[in-house]
C-alpha cells in the first residue's frame, strides 16, 4: 500500500436485501485514511451497521469493492481480519465465562503467545478498572462492565483498524468517559478507527473526520471542524445533521 492510499477504500458499494425495495447500501465511495478518527453517522435504518458489517467481513454478498490496507477483502480476508479489530454492537461475549477466561479466548485466536497475552490481559484489566473483578463471570457484570471488556477483547493483538458500533450505547457516564479515554488514547498510537454512534455530541468531540449516511448514500463527509463552519447558524453536528436529514422521526419498521 502506498502510504498516501487510504487504508480503508469503499468503491460503488451497494446492498440490498431480499423483500426491500430500495438498497440499503447505493453505490457507497468512501475513503479513510490512516490514523483518522472517523465517525459514520445516520439516522436509524440510513445502513452503518450494514456498511461497517461489510467492511469487517460479516456480510458478503455485495456489490462494489472493499479495500483495506490496498488489498481487496474478498481476496484477502484472513489477512485482513488478522490486522484488526471489532466491537459489535451486541456483547460478543461468553456469559458463563469470568471476563480472564474470555480475554484469554479471544486472545488465542489471534496466537499471541500465552506469557504476551496473560501480561497484556493484565495490563489491560487494570487500565478498565476491572482487574479485581478478572474472575468474576460476565453474567453478573454491568452493561459499561460489559462494553469495557469488549472493547479490550477487541484491542489486545494490536489492530491497525479498530471497527465500533455504537460502543457507548446503554452505559452510565463514568464508564462512557473510561472508553473515551482508551479510544483517544489508540487513536493517538495511530490505531485508525471508524465508529458508529447516535450520541452526535460524542462524535464531535472525538471524530477527526464524519460522514453522514442517510437512505443508502453518504450525503456529507469530511473534517468535522471544516463541516461544522459550512452551515451558517449550524455551529454543532446535531445542528448540522439535523439540517441535513430532517425532524421526521425514523424509528417505525
Amino acid at each position: 500500500m502506498n502510504q498516501k492510499d487510504p487504508i480503508i477504500q469503499v468503491k460503488n458499494v451497494t446492498k440490498k436485501f431480499p423483500g426491500n425495495e430500495n438498497p440499503v447500501l447505493d453505490h457507497i465511495n468512501l475513503d479513510i485514511h490512516e490514523g483518522d478518527f472517523f465517525g459514520l453517522l445516520g439516522p436509524n435504518g440510513a445502513g452503518k451497521t450494514t456498511l461497517i458489517s461489510i467492511l469487517y467481513g460479516i456480510i458478503e454478498n455485495y456489490q462494489g469493492e472493499v479495500y483495506l490496507f490496498g488489498k481487496n477483502f474478498k481476496e484477502n480476508k484472513l489477512f485482513i481480519q488478522n490486522q484488526i479489530g471489532v466491537v459489535p454492537q451486541e456483547y460478543a461475549l461468553y456469559p458463563t465465562l469470568t471476563a480472564y477466561e474470555n480475554l484469554l479466548f479471544f486472545g488465542k485466536l489471534y496466537d499471541i503467545p500465552t506469557k504476551k497475552l496473560k501480561d497484556k490481559i493484565d495490563e489491560g484489566l487494570k487500565e478498565i478498572g476491572l482487574y479485581d473483578f478478572k474472575n468474576k463471570r460476565i453474567e453478573t457484570f454491568s452493561g459499561g462492565m460489559k462494553r469495557r471488556i469488549n472493547l479490550l477483547s477487541a484491542i489486545l493483538h494490536n489492530p491497525k483498524v479498530l471497527f465500533l458500533d455504537e460502543p457507548t450505547v446503554g452505559v452510565d457516564i463514568q464508564s462512557k468517559e473510561a472508553l473515551i479515554k482508551i479510544l483517544k488514547d489508540l487513536n493517538q498510537q495511530n490505531t485508525t478507527i471508524l465508529y458508529t454512534s447516535h450520541h452526535l455530541n460524542e462524535a464531535e468531540i472525538l471524530c477527526s473526520r464524519v460522514g453522514v449516511l442517510d437512505k443508502g448514500n453518504i450525503i456529507l463527509e469530511g473534517p468535522t471542524q471544516q463541516l461544522l463552519q459550512t452551515f451558517e447558524g449550524k455551529n454543532s453536528l446535531e445542528k448540522v445533521f439535523l439540517h441535513l436529514t430532517g425532524s421526521d422521526l425514523r424509528d417505525h419498521v
